[in-house]
């Protein structure tokens, strides 16, 4: 991570057009893939878990919806930052932000639902299905840049990027900053995991104690 902060304010050159601003792109863009990321765990595991009822599967799809809000709330933010001065207003409706926008209130429904629904499999299982829904909106959300064209700049990694989107060493602190972050979206997942372990055993203490 201090390797990826000195090449994101230090070694990659500043933009031309948008100044010292741009530089919040090589967190953003990270917190953003990161944070839609987590919907494909969120769909595997939920429709796993309906199937064969395992309790693993539902921890790591909640473990997945937390880090997954976190990394896209971040995401939304350094956004806002970074449309004020590059467009002169902190938000515009156009469709990436917007299904991105959507994606975070389905995160926030997923979590609120297993916070207020009953113990046990039956919120589980009303959160699984939201979780499967709601996972289908991460796809429009990587190809509406590339439908609808407007002021929000296309895909810079994956299929849809274009070659010559950046500069050769830009893309270099945007990878090192991508894998920077996915290892701490890993590790984040997996700490989160291990803590919901320890509370399904504190859960299933406290049932049997009642």
């Amino acid at each position: 991570m201090t390797v990826t902060m000195y090449l994101i304010f230090i070694w990659v050159p500043t933009d031309d057009v948008l100044g010292i601003s741009q530089r919040i792109f090589y967190i953003h863009v990270p917190m953003g893939i990161l944070g839609l990321m987590a919907f494909p765990i969120v769909f595997i595991c939920s429709t796993t878990y309906l199937i064969t009822k395992k309790d693993t599967m539902d921890s790591i799809a909640y473990s997945a919806a937390e880090i997954g809000a976190l990394f896209l709330t971040i995401a939304l933010i350094t956004g806002m930052l970074w449309s004020k001065p590059s467009w002169g207003v902190w938000w515009t409706w156009s469709p990436q932000p917007t299904l991105t926008l959507v994606s975070w209130l389905v995160y926030i429904a997923y979590l609120m639902l297993r916070a207020y629904s009953p113990r046990g499999s039956q919120g589980a299982k009303y959160a699984a299905v939201l979780g499967i829904i709601g996972s289908v909106n991460s796809i429009f959300v990587y190809l509406a840049a590339k439908i609808w064209r407007d002021v929000h700049p296309e895909a810079v990694v994956g299929p849809l990027a274009e070659n010559d989107s950046l500069d050769s060493s830009m893309r270099i602190g945007l990878l090192i900053a991508l894998l920077a972050f996915s290892l701490l979206f890993t590790y984040l997942i997996t700490l989160r995991f291990s803590t919901r372990k320890t509370e399904q055993k504190i859960e299933r203490l406290q049932y049997e104690i009642n």
